[in-house]
Order: structure tokens, then sequence, then C-alpha cells
């Protein structure tokens, strides 16, 4: 598993102005189960396709929504929506273009887009799946995630498509692990509730197909530990 976070001593740095500490990930020698391909059910484009039926789009209209209707803002729904919607907008500042989607036939998948990097050619396709409100991430979330891919019709680990499972908590060593072993394009992030990027990891398929050479550190402002997030890089220039 190539993973970056937070609490990773090697990639913590102290300076009194805005500072870019970009290391290397780390690779953990993970084994692979043989890949058999699972049967294809729909299309990442017929999901993508999806229109939403509700009045909000982002967390702007969303928020004035919420205000509007008086919504209950302690209910599993709005909260929810709400870090769905804080994820869509953190991500896009790392280069993601995402949408909300929802209903029978989304196979799970919260949010689903593309993100133009520097080092592929063409938009990556990216599934999504938010867990607002699960106490502990587990292995079973990431086994809902590769359920995802089948749905979404990948037909390979070299399909162009990225799932990502995103929680406001850190990944376990069963996630990672869950992660490292999946023959599909994996990765996990922490976005806190307040859309900060915390942590970013991803296996090593990912690691070696579109994501190859993208380095991942963290960002200081003033020097305050409290004031840190996620930055991606691809040959030293940042991405976003």
């Amino acid at each position: 598993m190539y993973h970056l976070s937070h609490k990773s001593s090697g990639l913590l740095t102290k300076r009194n102005a805005l500072t870019l500490s970009i290391r290397s990930a780390r690779q953990i020698n993970c084994r692979y189960a043989e890949y058999r391909a699972p049967g294809i059910i729909s299309t990442f484009d017929q999901i993508s396709s999806l229109k939403s039926h509700t009045p909000h789009h982002d967390l702007t209209s969303y928020l004035e929504y919420a205000t509007q209707n008086k919504l209950d803002l302690k209910s599993n729904v709005y909260v929810g929506t709400r870090y769905e919607y804080t994820v869509q907008s953190a991500f896009k500042r790392i280069g993601m273009s995402l949408k909300r989607i929802g209903g029978r036939d989304d196979y799970g998948t919260d949010l689903i887009g593309k993100w133009s990097l520097p080092s592929t050619p063409f938009p990556l396709k990216v599934l999504i799946q938010c867990k607002a409100h699960a106490m502990k991430v587990s292995p079973a979330h990431a086994r809902e995630l590769e359920g995802a891919f089948a749905g979404a019709g990948a037909g390979s680990s070299n399909s162009g498509v990225l799932g990502i499972l995103v929680s406001p908590k850190s990944a376990s060593k069963g996630v990672r692990e869950s992660l490292g072993r999946s023959h599909w394009p994996m990765g996990y992030a922490l976005c806190t509730r307040d859309g900060k990027i915390m942590q970013m990891m991803w296996n090593k398929i990912a690691a070696e197909g579109e994501l190859a050479g993208i380095e991942c550190g963290l960002r200081y402002t003033n020097g305050d530990l409290d004031q840190r997030e996620i930055v991606l890089t691809w040959k030293g220039k940042t991405i976003s």
C-alpha cells in the first residue's frame, strides 16, 4: 500500500512561512489474488448520466436549501448529504470534477466524475463512496467499493477507473490491508467535516497505473500544525 498520512512523521516539517513538504510514498508489499473479471452490470457512463432530481448540486446550494426548508441539522440525511458535498468541494482543489448521484442504480456510489492529472493523457474516471456516519470504517466498506467497480462495468484493473473510500476518520489497518489485496485501483482519503483532506493513500495497482509518479505531502500555513492539508504533486508541480 502506498499511503500518505498526516500521522506519518516523515512528512511533518515546521516552518514559519507557507511550506510544502513533499516526500515519496512508501511502498508496502501486498499480495494480490488472481484476477477474475466480475459480471458487468452497468457502465460508468450510464451511472454518470444519472440525473439528480434534487434542487441542489453543491455545498452552497444545499446549505441554502436546508435553511429555506428548515431541515433537521442532526438528521442522518442532512449530515450525510452535507458531507458528500463537502468532499465534492474539497476534491475539486486537487483537480477532480465530481457530481453527487443517488438512486437504486448507483451501486452505492455517492460521487462520480473525472480527475484531470498531468500524468495521464485522458482524465481518470473516479468513483467515490462517502462514509460520514460510520463509527469506524471497516474492510467491509472496502469490499463495498469493489462492488461499485463491478456495477460500473470496470472490466479490468487498468480500466482507467479509480475508486476512493472517504471518511472523516483515519484508515484502520484492516482497511489498508483490504485495499492492498484488491485487484482494483483503489484508495482512501480522510476528509474532515470542514473539508480538509488530511490523509490520502492508494494501493499498488493504482500507484503503478494512472497514479504513477504522483507524490503527496503536507502543506502548512505559518508553521501551524492545525493548519495543514494534503498536497499532491507530479514532477515537483502541485496538482490543482
